[in-house]
């Protein structure tokens, strides 16, 4: 057998020139938060397949097991009917997972309001809110807001930009979001919700996992097939989602 040594920076990356990249034919990631037991292997090089394919993973009294289905594990906790709370659909490679944002808007006590994020790009929350604000007439620059992922897994697609501003909106209003409705979809500069890729297999999530009713950006309803059985709803801009979710 041949051992290759090689450093690991405090990132967690590969160190230094490329090497132990090039000779192998897959690098993957062994991610995780030591206060979940949850565990994703993630693939970052793989020169037979996609490299966005993930594989979820539980640690119990068994040891490490197989998460068969990700979107029940993390939706399994939800809080019924509660502000804030609002469930999206990412793509992780060719897998839909469900997952559930929290967002909580508070009166902040200091001169620059606070933005605490875990889980998602602390940046395009940043971006969110000033869209939310110049769009929607919220007032959030006199409130601190908190986002996190439940579970606590990493989320990093623009498809989940409406699910951000709906769970920041539910907290700001005080109003909860139908536990029957999941919201996706990019969200511009412009407040206008942009197309999502891989919608049919959101969709088709969304249905298999309960939810009667998805909202989704409007060019992506007028290209894709029907689904039977869920109520798809689209939308051209984050003021009309707002109204139709509140």
């Amino acid at each position: 057998p041949i051992f290759l040594v090689g450093h690991v920076t405090k990132d967690g990356a590969i160190a230094g020139p490329r090497l132990l990249e090039h000779m192998v034919d897959t690098v993957l990631y062994f991610e995780g938060d030591r206060n979940h037991v949850f565990r994703i292997l993630r693939a970052v090089k793989n020169r037979f397949g996609s490299t966005n394919e993930i594989g979820v993973f539980e640690m119990n009294e068994l040891g490490l097991q197989e998460v068969a289905n990700p979107s029940a594990v993390f939706l399994s906790e939800r809080p019924v009917n509660t502000p804030g709370s609002v469930v999206t659909a990412s793509m992780e490679g060719t897998r839909p997972i469900l997952v559930e944002l929290q967002a909580l808007a508070s009166r902040t006590n200091f001169g620059t309001p606070r933005r605490t994020v875990l889980g998602i790009d602390q940046n395009r929350v940043a971006l969110l809110v000033a869209v939310m604000e110049k769009k929607l007439g919220m007032d959030l620059m006199g409130h601190d807001i908190f986002m996190n992922v439940a579970g606590g897994i990493k989320v990093d697609e623009p498809a989940i930009d409406m699910g951000i501003v709906s769970a920041i909106a539910s907290s700001f209003l005080d109003k909860p979001i139908s536990d029957a409705t999941l919201v996706l979809g990019e969200v511009g500069l412009t407040g206008e919700v942009r197309a999502v890729s891989h919608i049919e297999t959101r969709v088709n999530e969304t249905k298999k996992m309960g939810f009667s009713r998805c909202l989704v950006p409007e060019s992506n309803l007028k290209r894709m097939t029907k689904v039977e059985g869920i109520d798809v709803i689209g939308v051209k801009t984050v003021a009309e989602a707002i109204e139709i979710l509140f």
